[in-house]
């Protein structure tokens, strides 16, 4: 099967969006498939160890928005040829915005049947940019007219395809959640990982990992071990990652003199790293209300890492509360004392981090033979239609 997957978020940005486009690409790759990525021009590395290309269009940084790049795919002359020169049997779109349109326009044309994936509350986005609800609102509509162009639409969960049919969405929306590459943890990263963070044996480690910005409830952490402090825990908070608030982040860290007990490791690209940063971790704290199915979370389970994450959120899905993570109120107080009660019982930790491992993660390979069997039956289908046009 010749498969192209059209994204706006691409290596060597590791956002969610971006992620589950290359799992996509490396597993179908790996599984005998033609994968084609179609994304934003930048320094990718080096990708010949992959199964899978990649055709990027000229692009430029967005504009308060590092490390996102936006550009115009159909003005750029070079990619609209290698696109002509692509064979694809089917088009799976991750994005509303530029690739999503130049993936819905080559379907159109080619006829070949399209695939959308849902994966961002985008009205919060808007609003949080555009400063109006009526704005919003409208953007809104403008994502919901283009997921209503497609042939079937993919939500990384049952709730975000909720929040999806709530934006005005009118046709069925299948729930295909996101996979987990499971991987072994290289042991030896350990002990350097604590010298480069200096991380003290027997200290207590709290861990964020996605966006430095304020909509994943960055406050609340922040709040909370305000509180922790005040109580006297002994604990380290790294807050891994990049984005547009870490200045601001750490302005407010050092406002609240929590600077000794707060860490930025930066931007990880390093498997091996990520994944010994999530083993040292004795608790991963996530309360964000913005995402729907975080990579994160099913990375730090497969390392045997518990999460905190907020009652009733959409992060919280794929978890049962107490028994493979904790959760608690939106509110820093409650997340304060959650976090005391898992720091203070670190045999409860223990147990729920091996529930995590064992419950959560999905590996990519068995959910790529569901998404296979859901391509295979859409271009039945599309070929089926065509077919009856004909006779017609």
């Amino acid at each position: 099967m010749r498969i192209g997957q059209y994204s706006d978020s691409f290596l060597p940005v590791v956002d969610g969006v971006g992620r589950v486009v290359f799992s996509y690409a490396k597993s179908l790759g790996n599984m005998g498939h033609q994968c084609t990525v179609f994304a934003p021009m930048a320094n990718m590395g080096y990708l010949g160890d992959y199964p899978f290309q990649v055709i990027d269009y000229n692009s430029f940084q967005m504009p308060g928005k590092m490390p996102y790049r936006v550009g115009l795919p159909q003005l750029d002359a070079r990619f609209h040829k290698k696109t002509q020169m692509t064979k694809m049997d089917i088009v799976h779109v991750h994005s509303p915005f530029m690739l999503g349109h130049s993936g819905l326009q080559v379907a159109k044309k080619r006829r070949l049947p399209v695939v959308a994936t849902f994966h961002s509350k985008f009205y919060d986005d808007f609003k949080m940019t555009l400063k109006s609800e009526t704005l919003a609102r409208a953007a809104t509509r403008q994502v919901v007219e283009f997921f209503e162009q497609c042939d079937e639409v993919w939500a990384v969960s049952e709730s975000s395809g909720q929040t999806l049919t709530e934006y005005g969405f009118r046709g069925e929306v299948i729930a295909m959640p996101n996979g987990t590459e499971i991987r072994a943890l290289d042991e030896a990263v350990l002990p350097e990982l604590r010298e480069r963070f200096s991380l003290r044996e027997g200290v207590p480690i709290l861990l964020y990992v996605g966006q430095l910005n304020w909509k994943k409830n960055i406050l609340h952490i922040l709040e909370a071990v305000r509180l922790l402090r005040e109580k006297g825990c002994a604990f380290r908070l790294l807050l891994a990652g990049q984005g547009p608030h870490r200045d601001e982040i750490e302005q407010k860290i050092n406002e609240w003199a929590l600077s000794d007990q707060v860490t930025f490791p930066g931007h990880i690209d390093n498997t091996r790293d990520l994944d010994g940063l999530y083993a040292l971790a004795d608790l991963f704290v996530f309360p964000s209300l913005y995402d729907n199915a975080p990579m994160v979370l099913r990375e730090a389970a497969a390392m045997g890492t518990p999460a905190l994450l907020i009652e009733g959120s959409n992060a919280a899905e794929c978890i049962v509360s107490g028994v493979n993570a904790l959760t608690c109120r939106d509110e820093p107080v409650a997340l304060a004392d959650t976090i005391a009660k898992g720091l203070t019982d670190p045999a409860l930790l223990d147990r729920l981090g091996q529930a995590a491992r064992e419950t959560i993660p999905v590996p990519w390979t068995r959910l790529m033979d569901q998404v296979i069997h859901r391509y295979q039956a859409l271009i039945g289908r599309k070929a089926e239609a065509a077919s009856r046009r004909c006779a017609e």
